[in-house]
């Protein structure tokens, strides 16, 4: 049986399923041209489904035509090394910077693990390191300081903090208690955290004195904090964030979220070139128990983690992809060189990630109060 909330995902992940019970509208090939059309360009997450579904993306393209420019918004909660699978929603916001010209908000909520971890040792003060070494990594993977900008929830509080006291007024304790399945054992910390993360969905609407659309790329995983704050944004009287929702990245192992506190099956930005090498060598594979019998039957791409990593981010190439894919269905591709040329790009995306780290004066991003 699947679960699938901000704090736990268990079992094989039904993303049709989602769709229904969410009620989330499918990114069906008629909205994706559409989308395509005004963007000038097809983003390959999309293309291939990553990105399977939306809310209100439809109105949002609506008003762009108009003339009404949207912004966006997304995060990260820090909780360790900042990994491969957490880039996705940073690359998606980067591309829709470069293709609509967008502002993009990016939220580190510095406090939500310390509030939601059962870890005494997950402090407040390691909550703030790891969180600036992510903003470091997200400003690192392209984005425009002129028109980006990063906050921790701790140092920006004196604006967050107003404007999530308007939307909690609207969120009641049964209503957050179902949503998140919380028990009587829950810290009110914890059962005030999505009033705060609404903010930044109207934030640029209040700053603005007039309505701004807003739109959030994540992981399905997160809809449920915006399930439960749209309906007290409208009756804030601000637009609905409109919001792009991805798949999981699997880990190396095929469990269906590649996890942080998983370091066996996860790359970590911060991986050095011979620990990416010997996390790829053990990768599953859909390959055949030998070379022999690979050649012979071969394999099924679909349950093979190397096969997965080119699909979500290492080959953005559709007919590069399909061979690779074919390659592996016919036999033809073994085990040995896939996965030396996945970690080779892998390490190479590292080598330049890093290099661009070093470039970026980190204040320019930063909003604090």
């Amino acid at each position: 049986m699947q679960k699938v909330t901000p704090y736990e995902v268990k079992g094989d992940v039904d993303y049709s399923k989602l769709i229904t019970d969410f009620g989330l509208r499918h990114l069906d090939e008629k909205l994706l041209a559409r989308f395509d059309g005004i963007a000038g360009a097809s983003n390959f997450m999309m293309r291939r489904g990553l990105y399977f579904a939306c809310r209100d993306l439809e109105w949002l393209l609506d008003q762009y035509e108009k003339g009404d420019k949207f912004y966006v918004y997304t995060g990260i909660a820090p909780s360790g090394g900042m990994t491969i699978a957490q880039t996705m929603q940073f690359q998606m916001a980067k591309w829709l910077q470069d293709r609509f010209g967008a502002e993009v908000l990016i939220m580190i909520p510095d406090e939500e693990k310390f509030l939601v971890k059962r870890n005494p040792e997950f402090t407040l003060e390691n909550g703030r390191r790891l969180a600036m070494g992510d903003a470091l990594d997200i400003a690192a993977l392209g984005f425009d300081s002129k028109k980006t900008k990063i906050f921790l929830d701790t140092e920006y509080a004196k604006t967050l903090y107003k404007q999530a006291v308007r939307v909690s007024k609207y969120i009641t304790y049964s209503i957050i208690k179902d949503a998140f399945g919380f028990g009587s054992d829950t810290n009110i910390g914890a059962l005030f955290y999505t009033s705060l993360q609404a903010v930044p969905a109207f934030l640029k609407s209040v700053e603005a004195g007039k309505n701004v659309p807003c739109l959030i790329p994540m992981g399905v995983d997160q809809d449920v904090h915006f399930r439960v704050a749209r309906n007290a944004i409208s009756k804030l009287g601000y637009y609905k964030p409109a919001a792009l929702l991805s798949k999981f990245m699997p880990s190396l192992s095929m469990d269906p979220k590649m996890s942080a506190s998983d370091p066996s099956g996860t790359i970590y930005l911060a991986d050095d070139e011979a620990t990416v090498i010997k996390k790829v060598n053990k990768a599953i594979t859909g390959q055949q128990s030998t070379a022999e019998l690979q050649k012979k039957l071969g394999g099924n791409p679909d349950k093979c983690a190397v096969c997965q990593y080119y699909r979500y981010m290492f080959e953005p190439d559709d007919k590069k992809l399909k061979k690779i894919f074919d390659g592996e269905r016919k036999g033809t591709l073994l085990a040995g060189e896939h996965k030396k040329d996945l970690a080779m790009r892998i390490n190479k995306f590292l080598k330049e990630h890093n290099e661009a780290k070093k470039r970026i004066r980190i204040n320019d991003f930063m909003l604090s109060d």
